[in-house]
């Protein structure tokens, strides 16, 4: 007998956003101070990071999310008692079990919702947006908290210079309910399984480690053709793009790929400067700061492009809240 299906409204976008970023500035000088075998000129011509942020050493994972998406609920005038779906996109938690999420939505005074962690790297946060659309489109939840946080301070080592001068910790949230017209974009996702140990926390060491030439040539040579297709998708030209947010990588990266782009009169997202990768955190953290600072229109197109572990990638044209 076939079952029976729900339906929710006709389409779906962001209401709100929100971000955090600890307190404690990390800067090239300060990674010197404490031994690491590097120059402030060296990290900057390599990866243009000029600081980054850590967090406190008892400041967690679900700490800096619950500070984002307090910040995110706020933002989208959403009650608590109409969300239905929480997620959280992390590859930080000193555990893998339990998940952040449910402990995220008890924090918040979210009850007894559908709540589920997303392990996908930098591409974590667009993927676990895709979910949350997903669920309030066919009336799975009523709206639904997307947050991504990684505290990436607890998995360095500190005597490879090759990563541990990159990454940073840092949260950023979204809250996804319904709409009458279309704020997000078809996705182009997938995936490249043949190189899943490029970018990895090292079981044996629980440090993090990635292949940073291999990684580079996959991303500069591949992700411009994904976000070129998302935009073809969207039926956005890369010109008519108000911003273009990528993972924060590395700036030679971010810029490889938007030169190749052509989306001349968007503002592109080069959070990376200040807050370092902050992996699944990087785009909705800038999206944030960019929203706060008056940078992006609401109702604005803007392009998501999430790379990295796996190797895999998500790209998606949506609607500034």
């Amino acid at each position: 007998m076939p079952l029976t299906i729900t339906s929710g409204p006709p389409a779906t976008r962001i209401l709100g956003v929100g971000h955090y970023r600890p307190a404690n500035v990390v800067t090239n000088l300060d990674l010197i101070a404490r031994g690491v075998d590097t120059d402030d000129e060296w990290i900057k011509s390599r990866v243009g990071i000029a600081e980054r942020r850590f967090a406190d050493p008892d400041e967690t994972v679900v700490d800096m999310a619950e500070a984002a998406a307090s910040k995110a609920m706020a933002a989208s005038g959403v009650a608590t008692g109409d969300v239905d779906l929480v997620l959280v996109a992390t590859c930080t938690m000193v555990t893998s079990v339990p998940a952040a999420a449910p402990q995220l939505a008890t924090r918040l005074g979210i009850d007894s919702p559908g709540a589920f962690d997303v392990n996908s790297g930098c591409s974590g946060f667009v993927y676990a947006l895709n979910a949350a659309s997903a669920a309030v489109q066919t009336g799975q939840a009523r709206n639904a908290l997307v947050v991504a946080s990684e505290r990436f301070s607890g998995w360095l080592n500190f005597d490879d210079r090759s990563t541990c001068i990159i990454l940073g910790d840092g949260a950023g949230a979204a809250v996804v309910g319904p709409s009458e017209t279309a704020g997000f974009g078809p996705v182009v996702w997938g995936s490249d399984g043949a190189q899943f140990d490029a970018v990895a926390i090292d079981e044996r060491t629980h440090t993090f480690r990635q292949e940073g030439q291999a990684v580079y040539r996959w991303a500069t040579s591949q992700m411009a053709p994904i976000a070129i297709e998302a935009c073809r998708r969207a039926g956005v030209a890369p010109e008519e793009l108000a911003a273009f947010i990528p993972h924060q990588a590395n700036l030679r990266i971010i810029d490889a790929i938007a030169k190749r782009l052509g989306a001349t009169n968007a503002i592109v997202a080069r959070d990376i400067v200040t807050s370092g990768n902050t992996s699944a955190a990087t785009i909705p953290l800038a999206l944030s700061r960019m929203v706060e600072r008056g940078e992006i229109p609401s109702g604005a197109p803007v392009l998501l492009l999430g790379f990295g572990s796996g190797l895999a990638y998500a790209g998606q044209v949506v609607l500034s809240p």
